[in-house]
């Protein structure tokens, strides 16, 4: 089993090194190393600040094992770490401190697994068995890669009128449907897609935007905070006082490793996105606009919409009225329907207790709010957006993978009418 397993990884470094600080760990540790197959001399003395010093002057291993327990701030020292091991490396940190707190902190820096003193054989064995099914799993582009996938934009008119809401109310159905999901929160500096989940964000998403090129498979795994089996996200919250500085390449090679760990993509666009980085949309099947039936956001919807025809001709629009409030809109449906010239493809009706409620649990709306007429309507875009996605992915077979017509978007009745008329006046 271990011969089938090395052969699986990269043939130019090591399968295994571990740096520990006792001769207790490493007495349980050496064992289970050679049942594996690697080399118990491998097993180091020393925590992390040797594996630091090193690693610094030579390769890293597939799979590295440091403890911590010597560590006044494991988190900084991680982040050392970080900075002297090769992309594609598996960490699997040790240590003394029983903390959940920590646990997920680790997890957001980038570690494969975090296991707790005193060791056992048991649980060294399923963590190592683990870190190894990592590098046994297809990448990119490796076997067939057939599986269907979808991804949707969820951009909001104006500010408030709530396609985070939205957004994280969609990836948590989709998840609930045992659909792999990740979701994209490209509000770096105030995004919301974790807090609503009651998560801390981590600095997946920053070191991303930093480091484009440590972007794979193995980065996607540590980075993303799960929110549970089926559901990823990575979001941020950057300080501030640090300005935005990107190409979107990270944007880009984030959603292209979606595509091949997840059945469905959310991405959390703010609107500014779509002028700074229109390519962000080039492998989106459906946007889903979220407006509200003011005056600015008519206008804004129709200056988007267009905006998609030039630049996202291949997505397909659905409109999406949020917080609806009849008898008590700026705009009734119909004149904003006519000023947008087109028709509005959901009506999410407004429900402040609702949303109260679902702050307080720490959950998305739809999951507090099973019961609620919005959440109904949430259930309704949904199913619209696999349509939308499926039909997506079957002409782009007939077509061979080209790009999609706007077909949606039409009259479809006037269309088969003037074609029929002009086949009477050929004939």
């Amino acid at each position: 089993m271990s011969a089938s397993l090395k052969s699986s990884m990269p043939g130019n470094r090591d399968p295994f090194a571990a740096f520990m600080c006792d001769e207790t760990a490493l007495d349980v540790l050496r064992p289970v190393v050679i049942e594996l197959g690697w080399q118990p001399e491998k097993c180091n003395k020393g925590g992390l600040r040797n594996a630091i010093q090193s690693l610094s002057v030579s390769a890293s291993p597939n799979i590295l094992m440091v403890d911590l327990s010597e560590s006044g701030d494991p988190l900084n020292d991680i982040n050392a770490l970080a900075e002297v091991c090769e992309p594609g490396t598996v960490v699997i940190a040790v240590g003394q401190v029983n903390d959940v707190r920590l646990y997920r902190d680790l997890l957001a820096s980038g570690i494969h697994d975090y296991l707790l003193k005193p060791l056992s054989a048991s649980v060294l064995r399923d963590s190592l068995n683990a870190a190894q099914a990592v590098f046994m799993a297809p990448r990119g582009g490796e076997g067939e890669q057939t599986q269907r996938h979808i991804s949707t934009a969820v951009v909001g008119t104006r500010g408030g009128v709530g396609a985070s809401t939205i957004a994280t109310s969609l990836a948590w159905m989709y998840a609930e449907k045992q659909m792999p999901t990740a979701l994209l929160d490209l509000d770096v500096h105030f995004g919301t897609g974790a807090l609503t989940l009651d998560l801390e964000p981590g600095r997946g998403l920053t070191d991303a935007i930093d480091n484009p090129s440590r972007i794979d498979g193995l980065f996607i795994e540590r980075a993303m905070i799960r929110a549970n089996d089926n559901l990823a996200i990575l979001s941020a919250e950057a300080p501030i006082n640090s300005p935005l500085m990107t190409d979107g390449s990270a944007f880009l090679q984030l959603q292209e490793e979606f595509r091949h760990a997840f059945e469905m993509t959310l991405v959390d666009m703010p609107r500014n996105m779509l002028i700074n980085f229109p390519h962000l949309l080039n492998d989106v099947n459906v946007v889903t606009l979220v407006t509200e039936m003011t005056l600015a956001s008519a206008r804004d919807t129709i200056r988007i919409l267009s905006w998609l025809k030039t630049n996202a001709a291949h997505a397909t629009p659905v409109v999406v009225a949020n917080k609806v409030q009849p008898g008590a809109a700026e705009i009734s449906k119909a004149d904003f329907e006519a000023s947008i010239e087109r028709e509005i493809d959901i009506s999410i009706p407004y429900d402040q207790k609702a949303a109260a409620n679902a702050a307080k649990l720490g959950k998305t709306f739809v999951d507090a709010n099973g019961s609620s007429k919005a959440t109904a309507a949430i259930k309704q875009l949904s199913s619209r957006i696999i349509g939308l996605g499926d039909e997506d992915s079957e002409e782009a077979a007939l077509v061979g993978g080209g790009k999609k017509s706007l077909l949606g978007s039409f009259d479809i009745k006037s269309l088969l009418a003037k074609k029929d008329k002009g086949q009477v006046e050929e004939a």
